[in-house]
């Protein structure tokens, strides 16, 4: 807990003033940044950050980003910080990047053969039929290698609050 407050009052102050420069209101600011803390809290087991200030500062884009398009004085921030235009281009690249990289760790975990099924249908665009013949197994197994990998996937997915946080 000390190492958390530590890091929350290293870095919430310089979140909420970036915030607070986009958004100029002051609720919508601490809520974001509260919203970020409490799910960094809540997935601090699960995280493997090597640059946090970096990773705080890319959570607060994103999470403004979120805001500003949903908020109903969008054209106005959009017109008062045409930064943010950048803001949300770059909260989306940011979405798709980590969701890259969530696939990607999680392909990891899968035991070999099913990676290898996995990373040629999904990675290579092969049929069942064709990763069947290449691996000499039934079509059958290559779909049902297939569903498992995939339900699993769902469920790593799932588990990985930070989309919902960020949404």
């Amino acid at each position: 807990m000390d190492a958390f407050n530590t890091i929350y009052f290293r870095y919430s102050e310089m979140m909420y003033r970036y915030a607070l420069h986009i958004l100029q209101n002051d609720e919508e600011c601490t809520d974001a940044v509260q919203d970020i803390f409490v799910w960094l809290w809540t997935n601090r087991e699960k995280l493997n950050i090597s640059n946090l200030k970096g990773y705080l500062l890319a959570a607060i884009k994103y999470k403004l980003s979120r805001i500003i398009v949903s908020s109903k004085r969008k054209e106005a921030i959009l017109s008062s910080h045409p930064i943010a235009i950048n803001t949300l281009s770059t909260g989306e690249d940011l979405e798709i990047k980590q969701l890259r990289e969530t696939i990607a760790d999680f392909i990891k975990t899968l035991p070999p053969r099913a990676r290898e099924i996995y990373q040629l249908s999904r990675e290579q665009y092969f049929s069942n039929k064709e990763i069947a013949a290449r691996l000499g197994i039934s079509e059958k197994t290559v779909e049902a290698q297939m569903t498992i990998s995939l339900k699993k996937l769902k469920l790593h997915l799932g588990k990985m609050s930070f989309w919902s946080v960020f949404l």
